[in-house]
């Protein structure tokens, strides 16, 4: 049963990449008397004082689309996930695994709030409310041309994997993945793979290490690199 939030809710977002976090954060500011981000978390889940935990899908694997339970229980917060794939499936198993809300990227500031609000209330909220089409927030790339999707494609080719594996990744079918390379190497005047890494890893498109914070102290520190 909704009841009414007092005060601010007090929202984490997550994300690999800072950028993404960092756009979720700027969209919010001008709702801080509804919506307070307290924490931008890269790689991990957020650990801080958190009603609301607003997960950015962004290069994520999608068809997995997070354990939610695991996220839930390490914050105590409630989960949305934050996406521009609205697959039926992908909600609906979002939703099965505990999730209290998927949201639209197409929402703008002042939906993403309201949604972000009426979760902390204890609503669902789901994709479609508000949404007009354009895809908001902000990601690697974009000061090129990218779109969210041909910029997430990039993400993944700069990660290493393969086409077969972005599309499960990204719950795409191959021809999509396929279209959305096509179009971010004309864009970008790419025509080899070797060439998207490169230029990938030239222009921040490897997520950076994650941060662990420690809630107790305060204190942030930067995870062990991969392997």
């Amino acid at each position: 049963m909704a009841t009414d939030h007092v005060g601010p809710v007090r929202v984490a977002v997550l994300n690999d990449y800072e950028i993404v976090v960092n756009g979720v954060a700027r969209m919010l500011e001008p709702y801080a008397d509804r919506v307070r981000v307290v924490e931008t978390a890269v790689g991990i889940p957020a650990m801080g004082q958190s009603d609301v935990v607003l997960y950015d899908t962004f290069s994520q694997a999608q068809g997995n689309v997070l354990d939610v339970q695991e996220v839930a229980s390490m914050t105590g917060a409630a989960v949305v996930l934050f996406s521009w794939n609205l697959d039926p499936t992908l909600v609906a198993e979002a939703l099965r695994r505990g999730a209290a809300g998927y949201l639209s990227k197409t929402l703008d500031g002042a939906g993403l709030a309201d949604a972000v609000v009426k979760v902390a209330s204890g609503e669902r909220v789901l994709p479609g409310d508000r949404a007009n089409g354009i895809e908001h927030g902000a990601w690697p790339g974009q000061e090129h041309g990218l779109s969210a999707r041909e910029a997430e494609m990039m993400a993944l080719i700069t990660q290493g994997f393969s086409n077969a594996e972005i599309a499960e990744r990204s719950y795409l079918s191959i021809n999509s993945v396929k279209t959305y390379i096509r179009t971010a190497y004309r864009k970008l005047g790419l025509s080899r793979r070797s060439q998207a890494v490169r230029w990938g890893l030239e222009h921040g498109f490897l997520p950076p290490e994650p941060r662990r914070t420690d809630t107790a102290r305060g204190v942030a520190e930067v995870a062990a690199p991969r392997q």
